[in-house]
């Protein structure tokens, strides 16, 4: 008796991004923080992938769309070890790893319950601090140290 590889051929989008690389277990927090349930676009999500670097692994495609800065900013938050495609006429034009950015603005909420951003509209300011796989974040304002992200 042979058996047959049977692959599933998601079709190529012809302008857009693919988020490569995502741990699966944080790929429906990378959907919430590009507010990817609200889209028109065309969106390809593929989730517990393997992978031979980490084991599983997220993809998501979406066509006609580039991400902004602050977008990529709060991906990075949780899911640092991904790599962004830009891709246009069907070609991969730009490749490269997501970065941590040394500050974050307007994302995420101080854990410090007195912090000034808690009680007046003033935009959070944090520090990234990258201790291994851990991600803290360090209020501007209150120096409170916090892994808890509430993007």
């Amino acid at each position: 008796m042979t058996t047959t590889a049977r692959q599933l051929i998601v079709n190529a989008i012809e302008n857009g991004t693919v988020l490569d690389h995502i741990p699966s277990e944080n790929l429906f927090k990378v959907v919430d923080i590009l507010n990817l349930a609200e889209s028109q676009n065309q969106i390809t999500i593929g989730s517990n992938l393997e992978s031979k670097s980490f084991g599983r692994k997220g993809i998501i495609k979406v066509a006609d769309r580039y991400f902004e800065d602050n977008e990529l900013n709060r991906i990075a938050l949780v899911a640092p070890q991904a790599t962004i495609n830009i891709i246009k006429d069907y070609k991969v034009i730009e490749k490269h790893k997501i970065s941590i950015p040394e500050e974050v603005f307007g994302i995420g909420k101080c854990a410090n319950p007195m912090c000034v951003t808690n009680h007046q509209k003033i935009a959070t300011r944090f520090k990234t601090i990258v201790e291994g796989d851990r991600i803290n974040l360090l209020c501007h304002f209150c120096e409170k140290t916090t892994n808890i992200i509430n993007l």
